[in-house]
């Protein structure tokens, strides 16, 4: 990467990252733009859990891994893991990607549909366009945010999703970080920036508007290459008009480093 600049706005990984970019002669500058703020409502939690026996869920979607780990500490705490995991055997079980496979096979759950890359929302409804859901429930492990595409997508077929917080996307405690980086972004320090999430673009943007900098910031983010991780990511920095330069398939984190260090170590 010729020591050039690499803007990383991961928070959980953001270290890994960071290492990874290093190992390829990159220059990384973390800048965390999330914190992953635990979400879950024990009462809730027991709640539905008690009426899935009544009237079970005819899918479950989990859709992180992190949040799929927490929603089974959270049953396991209320001390309903063995009827949780029974109520899911009769439920067709849908994974959005590799993360949430890992964290049910870690529990021991059986997996009826894996989605495929790149592991968003049209990936997750089509896996169940075959399954008849009118009338029925569909329990969906919440991420950080709702997921309104797909909430919608399932009431349009008559069925009804029940989703489960486990935790929440905020804006991290230190902010500094962000505003160093639109700092140097400003100053045309930056030669790459790497978003692995669009919740990172949207905390981006509200800090640049606390500054009073969101103005160029659009301008100062399209100076660089922008490295997206995957559909839903570029989606939310295309509503903000950035150009992505760069999204690696597939949607991991070695092959979008991979992608990075071929674009910044070419010859101009």
């Amino acid at each position: 990467m010729n020591a050039k600049t690499v803007a990383i706005l991961e928070s959980r990984l953001g270290g890994q990252l960071a290492e990874l970019i290093a190992r390829h002669g990159g220059n990384p500058l973390l800048a965390p733009a999330i914190a992953e703020v635990p979400d879950a409502d024990d009462a809730s939690i027991a709640r539905l859990a008690a009426e899935l026996e009544i009237r079970p869920a005819k899918a479950a979607v989990f859709q992180t891994g992190v949040g799929t780990r927490a929603l089974f500490e959270a049953v396991e705490r209320l001390g309903l893991l063995p009827r949780f995991k029974a109520q899911l055997e009769g439920t067709l079980v849908v994974a959005r990607g590799p993360k949430p496979s890992g964290a049910l096979r870690g529990r021991g759950v059986r997996i009826d549909v894996a989605v495929g890359e790149p592991f968003t929302t049209e990936e997750v409804l089509a896996a169940l366009k075959e399954v008849p859901l009118a009338g029925e429930r569909v329990m969906v492990q919440r991420y950080g945010a709702a997921n309104e595409k797909l909430d919608r997508a399932l009431k349009e077929r008559g069925a009804e999703a029940i989703e489960i917080p486990t935790y929440r996307w905020a804006l991290p405690e230190d902010t500094v970080p962000l505003e160093r980086l639109i700092d140097a972004l400003l100053r045309r320090e930056v030669a790459a920036t790497v978003f692995t999430n669009g919740a990172q673009v949207e905390n981006l943007f509200t800090i640049a508007h606390r500054l009073g900098k969101d103005s160029t910031l659009r301008q100062d983010l399209n100076a660089t290459l922008v490295a997206s991780i995957g559909p839903v990511c570029s989606a939310a920095l295309r509503a903000h008009g950035i150009d992505i330069g760069l999204e690696p398939h597939p949607p991991k984190l070695g092959a979008l480093v991979s992608a990075l260090a071929c674009r910044l170590s070419a010859p101009h």
